[in-house]
């Protein structure tokens, strides 16, 4: 099952409200961050490759920009768009997760200058989010870890900042 939808980000100096578009693997919680076009959507499903095949349904809400087109590029892939009933975001709890952790981790935390920040802050987000964020869901492993993971021990550990600072990775120091 695959998760999507909007949030939104605003620029404090160009004084612009951006949309950002994420599509949420549920089993996995892996996020691919997206544009706001039915083109994005069809690179999604290019970029899935034979695995668009073990996704048969897309939870989306009703905001009108999600067009049939955008329905129609998952329903050749043989996903189903589904839309979560009128004013019940709960239904979308796993985009709405998302959205809730990406703003209390990183954008509510910054002063995103403009759009160009905004996509630079949340490429580099996105990447700690899949490859390096521990997930309960998932017993504390990430979605595709770029390293293998060691087991808890009493070894050295070293702490590399992410953001400025504003997210810490850890990871076990050569002795």
């Amino acid at each position: 099952m695959l998760a999507c939808d909007f949030f939104t980000v605003d620029c404090a100096v160009t004084l612009k409200r951006v949309y950002v578009f994420f599509v949420l693997e549920v089993a996995t919680r892996y996020v691919h961050l997206l544009g706001t076009t039915t083109q994005q959507a069809r690179n999604l499903v290019i970029d899935l490759g034979e695995r668009a095949d073990s996704f048969k349904f897309l939870i989306r809400d009703r905001a009108g920009q999600f067009t049939a087109s955008f329905d129609g590029v998952f329903a050749s892939a043989g996903i189903k768009a589904v839309r979560i009933p009128p004013g019940c975001p709960r239904a979308n709890c796993y985009a709405e997760r998302f959205v809730g952790t990406a703003r209390r981790e990183a954008t509510d935390r910054l002063l995103i200058i403009s759009e160009r920040h905004l996509r630079t802050v949340l490429a580099r987000y996105v990447t700690h989010y899949n490859q390096r964020r521990p997930h309960r869901a998932r017993q504390l492993m990430p979605p595709r870890p770029d390293r293998l993971i060691p087991h808890p021990s009493h070894a050295q550990v070293r702490r590399r900042h992410i953001l400025g600072g504003l997210i810490n990775e850890y990871e076990s120091a050569a002795a």
